[in-house]
Parts: C-alpha cells; structure tokens; sequence
C-alpha cells in the first residue's frame, strides 16, 4: 500500500535555486583501493581488526553529514485539529498532542467561561532544509498545509518562527522562511540541487532528517529506481526516485544527498504495510523540486497548463479492441463544458497521444506535459478518432487547484444511487459479456440519479465469474457504447461484440457511465 496522507509519508520539497557556497566542494574521502589499503595499514599497526570497504564505497558517511547536517531542519507545526480525530493529513498517529482544552466543556482556551468550546489544537513534525542563507526552507506542503504556528529547530538547537511563502498540492511540495527578530543578519548553512550528474541505479544516497521526533537523524542506502510513477492525484506531477534508505515518518520534507552532498531528491513517501520503513522510499527529484520552489518563491503558487478533460489510460486491452495495436496514450471519457479542449473541438473517446510532439504512454505523462505550458500558450495534441490521426491545438488555461478540483469530483460522485432496481421490461442477457441489459426508463433515472443527457442501456445484472464481473461493473452502472458505437438496444451490443469476433479481436471497449461519470473498460469477449 503506498500511503500518502494516511500516516505513511515521508517527504520533502527541493528549493530555489541557489548556489551552495557555504558546502561547494564537500571534500569528503572517497574509499576506494588506496584508502581501503591505508586502513587496512592503520587497523594492523593499532592492533584492531583489519577491514576494508569494496573498491569505490566511501569508508564512512561522517564527512558528508557533518557538512550538510547544519542545513537540515526539524519543522514543528502547530494547526487547528481535524475533525477527524486530531489529525494532519500525512502526518496521522506521529506526534500528534491536543492542546487547548484546559478548560470545561463550553470555555474558551484558558478557562474563561464562553459560549463557544475552545478549539483543539495539535502539534505535529516534520523536516525541511535551507536552501538559501536568508532563510528560505524546503519542506513538504502536507507538514505545513493547515498550519497556524511554524517552528524551525536547526541542530545547534537554536529555534526560530517561520511564516509560509507558498505551496503545491500537485507536488506535495511547500516553502517556508525564517521571520524571527532573533534571527535579524543571520546567515544560514544551505545545501544546493543536483540536476546534472545524476546518480546511476545502485549508487549512494544519505538522508537526514527527524523521524519521530528524533532530529538530526541520518541514514544510508542506495538509489533502487527511477521514474515510479505512485498513481498518486496528489503527486501527479512527480515521476519519483525509490531509494532503500531508512525514511519513516517525519522525515517528511527532509532531503536525500548524493556523496558529494549535493541535494538529488526529497524524501515525499514510502511503501510499507505496516507505516513504518520496509526499505521501499520515494523522492521528488531535485529537478521537480528546484523547479517548484522557484515558482513559490516567486509567486507563492505554481501556474500549469491545463486543457479541462477527464482522461484514463488507454491500455493495451483497450488497443487490441479498437485493433489499434501498439497504440499507447490516454482516452478522453468527459469534456470540460466550455474548457479550452472543448473550444477546441476535442471530444469524449478522442485518443491522445501525444502534446507537442512528444509520444505519451499514459494519463499521468500526458498531464504533466500538459501542465509545463503557461497559460495562454497553444499545445499540439496528436489524437486518434475514429481510428485516424489527426492534431488538435488547443489553448492552454490555467489549471485550478487541486483542492478544488478535487471538489468538484465529490460533488459529481454524490449524484450516485445505490438503490434496489424496479422491474424493467424488455430486460436481455448478453452472454458474451456477462450483463443483463435494459432500456433506461424514467423510473430508473430516478432510482439511480441518472442524468437526462445519458443515453445508453441500465446494466441490471452482471454474471460473477465474468469478465465484467471482476472487473467491477455493477447494477445500476450504464453502458453508452461499445467500440466507439451508441447502444440503445440489446440488440446493438450482440452486433457490436460479433463485429469484434469476425475481425479476429478477443475484447470490447465499453464505455460504462457511473454515477453520471463516464469510464472505459475493456471487457473480455466469452467464447
């Protein structure tokens, strides 16, 4: 399970760009034939046990930690508690202290009678780093994202408030900056980005940052693997680095060094079935994360691209049943009314495979070539309709934010129903799918809340061990079309699965309406 917000997190946003002077030129040992040979020397005149590290392994991380140590930070947050039990979203169950319920129930925060209870409040942590000596930290937008109060603790214990500059859900990165009388003229360590010689699979990564609460903590292990891809929506801008050093929560927002001490990545989330470390990390590489922090730094926000579809990966069973093989991208299952795609003429079923010029393999990689136009800016989608190519320009809007995107999906899935199905007429089982079909009458719009514009046939019964079946779809789902093509009858889909079978194709693509919202499904044919 890959937990973001649920208590798994661990992570940390890259900053601006700007040069390390305090930490240019680490100079740390590097092991290797001569240094391990010397050991071995040194071990053998002093008596103790002789060992050497393989050719090139640094014989101890002690150099780089003590150079970019300065730089880490621990981030203690105080925010109003949530609803939901005192809890911050990707920091759950870590460190979390109620406060403000000094009083009885009915005062206010310190004992004063009132009408209104005082609101609790909680206490979380989680790491960061500077990266500039005025004062600007990188850290994760899920340990600061409802924060009322910030406090920096660096590691020669000073302490110092800071104040939030901006914050990205779609990268789960944020900035913060120290504004602190105390720390008027003060010039602090910082750490740089790495975005040119990037470490090869099996080479070294350090982290530092404060896991439960214990700050200053440092731990090593390899880069695992590039370009994990978590299916995260609130990460969908991120193609992360897996690293096997031990991160677990608060180590959000710390940050991940090659051994030069250079800043590769920051530690964002890990993979684990129990919320503590399994050895499986993930970071937001310094590239996204340099970029980020600029724009935060700049604007407080970050401005993407967006073009106002719904899409889904277009898979290879979904290929093999337009006899589109080979063909890799994303399908377009409901148009923004009145968005850019739509003034474009893009429409739902359209293909997409690629945004100026460059070939996509799925929703994610078309999203975030989407979101690197600025708003105002012309982008070239290569689409498939009808089986043809053809390039569609639209022109790039800005994209709203997450959170709000995020609500208009809630308030469309609350228009579902769940309720049992009346009895319909006319009702036919297609065996080859597995679903029994009915026309949509207005007795079952209203039972299952579907929209006047929805056309198709009510699905009102689906075989177990079909493929539909285990697929998912369900009474009460609507299927629209098959292969592109418009149902009204039972009769269009046996048509429509046995042109599939003569032209040598073992699936259909569904497209299958729920809750008002449309998906496509490739559904194997039954023999």
């Amino acid at each position: 399970m890959t937990a973001r917000k649920s208590g798994f997190i661990v992570g940390a946003v890259a900053g601006a760009g700007v040069a390390c002077a305090a930490l240019a030129g680490v100079g740390m040992r590097m092991g290797g034939a001569d240094a391990a040979e010397a050991q071995t020397v040194r071990a053998s005149m002093s008596g103790a046990p002789a060992f050497a590290p393989p050719p090139g392994a640094p014989m101890s991380f002690a150099d780089i930690f003590e150079k970019v140590s300065p730089a880490v930070v621990q981030i203690n947050v105080t925010s109003k508690a949530s609803p939901q039990g005192l809890r911050i979203p990707g920091l759950e169950g870590f460190d979390i202290v109620p406060r403000g319920q000094k009083g009885k129930p009915g005062q206010k925060d310190g004992g004063d009678d009132g009408d209104t209870p005082a609101t609790p409040k909680q206490q979380s942590a989680g790491s960061g780093f500077f990266i500039s000596a005025d004062g600007y930290i990188v850290t994760n937008n899920h340990v600061v994202a409802d924060a009322d109060d910030i406090q920096v603790v660096m590691k020669d214990g000073r302490e110092f408030k800071a104040t939030l500059v901006g914050r990205d859900e779609g990268t789960d990165l944020a900035v913060i900056k120290v504004a602190d009388p105390k720390a008027k003229n003060a010039d602090f360590p910082y750490v740089n980005f790495e975005n040119q010689a990037k470490p090869r699979v099996g080479d070294w990564v350090i982290t530092i940052g404060n896991p439960f609460g214990l700050g200053g903590t440092a731990t090593a292990g390899i880069i695992s693997a590039y370009n994990r891809d978590l299916q995260d929506p609130t990460s969908q801008f991120v193609n992360y680095i897996q690293i096997d050093a031990p991160i677990n929560r608060g180590n959000s927002g710390g940050p991940s060094f090659d051994i030069y001490g250079r800043v590769i990545g920051v530690n964002s989330a890990i993979y684990s079935p129990t919320g503590g470390s399994v050895g499986i990390g993930f970071a937001i590489p310094a590239d996204i994360a340099e970029a980020t922090a600029k724009q935060l730094i700049a604007g407080g926000k970050v401005v993407r691209g967006y073009i106002g579809v719904e899409i889904q990966d277009f898979s290879a069973e979904s290929a093999e049943a337009l006899g589109l093989k080979d063909v890799k991208g994303a399908i377009v299952s409901t148009v923004v009314p009145g968005g850019p795609a739509a003034k474009a003429g893009l429409l739902p079923d359209d293909i997409l495979t690629g945004v100026n010029g460059t070939l996509i393999a799925n929703k994610s990689e078309l999203t975030r070539e989407v979101a690197k136009a600025r708003p105002g800016e012309p982008i070239k989608m290569s689409v498939i309709r009808d089986g043809k190519p053809r390039t569609v320009t639209v022109v790039s809007g800005t994209r709203p934010s997450e959170r709000s995107l995020a609500l208009n999906d809630d308030d469309q899935d609350q228009n579902g129903g769940g309720a049992p199905t009346p009895d319909k007429p006319a009702t036919q089982r297609v065996e080859a799918l597995g679903l029994t079909l009915s026309p949509i009458d207005p007795a079952s719009r209203q039972t299952y809340k579907i929209d006047s514009e929805i056309k198709g046939l009510l699905i009102t019964g689906v075989k177990g061990d079909s493929d539909a079946g285990e697929k998912g779809l369900a009474k009460g789902d609507v299927l629209a079309n098959i292969n592109g093509a418009a149902v009204a009858s039972p009769a269009d889909v046996n048509a429509a699965v046995a042109a599939a079978k003569k032209a040598g194709r073992s699936n259909v693509l569904a497209k299958i309406v729920r809750q008002n919202r449309p998906v496509f499904v490739p559904l194997k044919i039954a023999p």
